[in-house]
């Protein structure tokens, strides 16, 4: 085994290389990341001899266009944080560690180094959920939002600090997509400086970006958003407001 290849090689199962794709098969049968789309990259620090998982001088991506559910540790990516910054993905690029096989990175590279510049997260997940999908549509303006539903407690403003309570309104971003990933950048950026207090970014049509201080946090954010992204669209659909006190859907 190689010096690379030792970056993802280990019998620790909560390693970013293990974590990956047992996510991803979990995401999977969710109805997340089917048909290859979707992701995970997970922070790691690395000392001089091991890798620690509280700094910050690693990102473990999973590969683009392969079957999620089938990912195994050696086909993750490693790269070195902060990074070069480029105009593509899969381009000029400084990576610890590339996969043998002929797999590029995601294409959401771009979008979680946002999450990692903008807001010093340690995860991000992105699901291509129908619930995201179909909230984006029935909300045409630039914001998703629901109120007093009790999954909004397991938000976090920011997605980092303090949980939300019941009695807070949920407000997450809502950018137009593209025809190629990476250019999603600059909106989703936007969007985050313009809604600091969010704890993802919705992509119409596309699906949602969803960060956490660590990997638990941000699974369990992204659980909660699309909880609510789907009782939201259900009650939209049978004409309840989602915002208490309005007499029409939100």
């Amino acid at each position: 085994m190689d010096d690379a290849d030792s970056l993802v090689i280990s019998s620790d199962p909560l390693h970013p290389a293990n974590l990956i794709p047992e996510l991803c098969q979990s995401f999977y049968h969710l109805g997340w990341v089917t048909g290859t789309g979707g992701g995970i990259c997970i922070r790691a620090g690395q000392t001089d001899d091991k890798i620690s998982f509280t700094g910050g001088g690693l990102r473990y991506i999973a590969p683009s266009g392969v079957q999620k559910e089938r990912i195994v540790p050696t086909d993750i990516f490693v790269l070195p944080y902060p990074a070069p910054q480029t105009p593509s993905p899969h381009t000029d690029r400084v990576f610890l560690r590339r996969p043998r096989k002929e797999l590029k990175e995601s294409a959401c590279t771009p979008l979680f180094w946002n999450a990692f510049d903008l807001r010093g997260a340690g995860s991000c997940v992105h699901t291509h959920s129908q619930h995201a999908v179909m909230a984006t549509l029935l909300w045409p303006g630039e914001t998703f939002e629901i109120s007093h539903q009790e999954m909004i407690k397991g938000i976090r403003i920011g997605g980092m600090g303090k949980a939300l309570s019941y009695l807070d309104t949920l407000v997450i971003p809502i950018i137009e997509n593209t025809p190629f990933e990476e250019d999603l950048k600059d909106s989703m950026a936007q969007a985050m400086k313009k809604y600091p207090d969010a704890a993802g970014v919705l992509v119409r049509r596309h699906g949602v970006y969803v960060w956490g201080a660590d990997w638990e946090k941000a699974k369990t954010q992204t659980e909660c958003l699309d909880y609510l992204f789907e009782i939201s669209v259900k009650m939209k659909l049978v004409g309840l407001p989602t915002l208490l006190g309005e007499q029409n859907g939100a």
